[in-house]
């Protein structure tokens, strides 16, 4: 199984819509997908149309047996999406609650790493969406993947949250005594405007070898196929954003 987080310390940057759209494109090449919703506002579990305040079980009965989880229980989380062989394990907001209340317990920053080892034969790719600030959650994304997506609108304020992500990620690489491949994604970039260049500049200059050498363009496209509940693929294959995306994906998958 290919394991890859979706990070970033600051919010609205793409990270759902990267993983939802990657994870479709994954699943049309014919791979089984796995998502993995670890933000307690549970964007990715909202966009498949499922209500991370209603879900009777979610990611956090994982965190409830830190020290082992019982056989079968990952499985037993999963729910459908729209798009064939794609699996989402959801978020629900009691997630938020684990800083406060269980954080300290032992083993609570391999969680989700035992997890996946329940379902490494049923799956090829697992996309962890991670919230966007340092915590146990985070930790467990950073601790469980292969390979770390960072999505970065190319605007100042997102460049400026990158700065923060990539001192954390040093901090955990460090404790964990071992690199892994991290790629910045340029997001929402939109040419028209001087400030969205500068910054994509910014963003080449400052993390070389490390970006994307392109960027997921602003389209509306993105914001409908997020409301359908669907895979921008599914809404519109040949749109810009859907182009952008197949692009990275090839990026992404080109060393496998």
């Amino acid at each position: 199984m290919h394991v890859w987080a979706v990070a970033n310390q600051k919010g609205g940057v793409g990270k759902t819509t990267s993983a939802v759209s990657l994870s479709a494109m994954l699943a049309d090449k014919g791979h089984r997908v796995l998502l993995l919703d670890l933000d307690p506002q549970g964007s990715m579990t909202s966009y498949f149309k499922y209500n991370p305040e209603d879900l009777d079980h979610s990611a956090f009965d994982l965190f409830n047996f830190a020290g082992s989880i019982p056989d079968g229980l990952a499985n037993k989380l999963l729910l459908d999406t729209s798009h064939q062989g794609v699996s989402l394990l959801p978020s629900s907001t009691a997630l938020a609650t684990l800083e406060r209340n269980i954080a300290k317990q032992d083993g609570m920053g391999l969680v989700v790493s035992k997890t996946l080892a329940q379902l490494w034969d049923d799956f090829d790719y697992a996309l962890i969406d991670s919230p966007p600030l340092l915590g146990v959650l985070m930790i467990n994304a950073l601790a469980a993947c292969k390979k770390l997506l960072i999505p970065v609108q190319t605007e100042f304020l997102a460049l400026k949250g990158l700065e923060r992500m990539i001192h954390t990620l040093d901090m955990v690489m460090k404790s964990r005594q071992q690199r892994f491949e991290y790629l910045v994604i340029p997001t929402m970039f939109d040419r028209r405007t001087q400030a969205s260049v500068k910054s994509l500049l910014t963003l080449r200059k400052t993390y070389e070898g490390n970006i994307w050498s392109s960027a997921i363009p602003v389209d509306t496209k993105l914001r409908d196929a997020s409301r359908e509940g669907l895979a921008i693929s599914d809404l519109d294959n040949n749109c810009r954003a859907a182009q952008a995306y197949q692009s990275l994906l090839k990026n992404l998958t080109a060393v496998h």
